[in-house]
């Protein structure tokens, strides 16, 4: 699957939240991930698991990525840069609604 080159990007700002056509379940090696609406499945590893499931609970992307580096010992900046990539590519595939600059 190649980048679409004029996808929007995802800011720390923006806040996130499933859709009620998708809906995922966690398991130990992977989260499936289910858009109701197209029937395609999607499977995230781990980590990807984690980041859903936290911008569900969280729904703003600066507070989750605070939260996942606090977690993780990693820079929250390098956090904040992998999960809105993260988002941006998730919300190419239908799997979330971003609010821009909430």
């Amino acid at each position: 699957m190649s980048a679409d080159p004029v996808a929007a990007t995802v800011a720390p700002e923006d806040v996130i939240r499933l859709p009620q056509s998708v809906v995922y379940r966690v398991f130990a090696a992977e989260t499936v991930v289910l858009n109701l609406e197209t029937g395609r499945y999607h499977g995230l590893n781990p980590t990807g698991g984690r980041m859903l499931a936290e911008l569900e609970s969280c729904g703003q992307v600066r507070a989750t990525a605070e939260r996942l580096a606090r977690d993780y010992g990693r820079p929250v900046d390098e956090m904040l840069a992998e999960l809105c990539s993260f988002c941006a590519s998730l919300e190419d595939r239908g799997l979330i609604e971003v609010q821009r600059g909430a």
